[in-house]
Formats: C-alpha cells, sequence, structure tokens
C-alpha cells in the first residue's frame, strides 16, 4: 500500500504542466497590437525616406549655378557685313560670310542661373544642345524680351564677347532656354564654359 502511494506520488510529480490557453479574444488583442507597431514603424521609416529623398531633390533643384562674368542678353536689332565702327552701339562676331556687325538694343544681365547643362537633342540625332533654366528673379524680364522678340536673333555676350546668337523661335515664359546647333558634345561644353564667364 505505502508502494502504491509512493508510486502515484512519483507520477504525479512526472506529470506535465500544461500552460494555460490564452483566451482567442486576448490572443487578437496581442496580434493586433504587433501589427500596429509594424505598420507604425514602417510608416515612420517611409516618411523619413521621403523627407530626405525631397530634401535632397529639393536641394539639387534649388542649388543656383554662379556665373565668372555677368551673361548680357541683347536684342539684335540689325546685322551688317564687317566690324562694327567705334562708337557703334552693337558687337562684332563671325558669321559664315566673316566678320559681323551685330546692333544690340536694351537687354539683361543674369548673374546666376538655376541650372545648366549638356543635354543630347531632340532635334538633331547625335547632336548636343545646351539647357539654361533661369531663376525666378529673371525669368519675367527674360519671357518680356522673348515676346518682343519672336522671329530675331539674341545675342549672347560675355565679357565684351559675342558667345552664341540663338533665334527666338517663340516667347519663353518658363525660363527654360535651349540653345540648339553644338554639332558634337566638345562644342556643346566649350558653349556651356563660355556661357559661365570661365
Amino acid at each position: 500500500r505505502r508502494a502504491a502511494e509512493v508510486k502515484r506520488s512519483r507520477a504525479g510529480r512526472r506529470r506535465p504542466v500544461r500552460s494555460q490557453p490564452i483566451a482567442p479574444a486576448k490572443a487578437a488583442d496581442q496580434h493586433r497590437s504587433a501589427l500596429l507597431v509594424m505598420v507604425l514603424t514602417l510608416g515612420l521609416l517611409i516618411a523619413a525616406v521621403a523627407v530626405t529623398g525631397g530634401l535632397i531633390a529639393s536641394s539639387m533643384r534649388t542649388r543656383p549655378v554662379a556665373l565668372a562674368a555677368p551673361l548680357h542678353i541683347y536684342p539684335v536689332a540689325q546685322a551688317s557685313p564687317g566690324p562694327c565702327p567705334a562708337g557703334t552701339r552693337g558687337i562684332t562676331g563671325q558669321a559664315a560670310t566673316g566678320p559681323t556687325c551685330y546692333r544690340l538694343t536694351q537687354g539683361i544681365a543674369i548673374h546666376k542661373v538655376a541650372d545648366l547643362r549638356i543635354q543630347k537633342s531632340r532635334v538633331k540625332p547625335g547632336g548636343y544642345d545646351v539647357a539654361l533654366t533661369l531663376r525666378p528673379v529673371d525669368r519675367e524680364a527674360f519671357a518680356r524680351l522673348t515676346r518682343a522678340t519672336v522671329g530675331r536673333d539674341l545675342a549672347f555676350v560675355v565679357r565684351d564677347r559675342l558667345v552664341t546668337l540663338p533665334r527666338v523661335d517663340m516667347a519663353i515664359t518658363d525660363g527654360k532656354v535651349v540653345v540648339t546647333g553644338s554639332p558634337d558634345k566638345a562644342a556643346a561644353k566649350k558653349l556651356v564654359r563660355d556661357l559661365k564667364g570661365r
């Protein structure tokens, strides 16, 4: 009898302890809490990435390009063969026919631009254009200038030297100027350097 009691006692000690089952409602609450924490963490991470990316993009867009010398843009009133006579309000440039005097009217001066870069030509396969974006402070003056000179040439002058002579096809009101006609990338790079005054 004592032996039977000892066996029962040992059997009782060996009996595995069963964990208390979690109520379904409590388990669902814990699951929802874990999901909520995960969603919040992921949301904060995405927001941080978005803000950082936005700041970087904004910084890249708004950083102005300083020009080493002012870029003067003048409407061309008249072009005549030969160099400009002394006292003429104009500038001498090299045309296909030789030295040419370009008589100029009142223009504007640009000291900084929002962007200045080379891009592949959308018109000439294999060619390159120079894209120049004006700052908001200069856009309205340039818009007025181009409205008055559609179909005429503009002289881009840096340090009293004619850099380029683009024709105005239409009024440019958004400040985005594209100078076309560079035969290759080297010529486009040179034009960018000249526009920067370097």
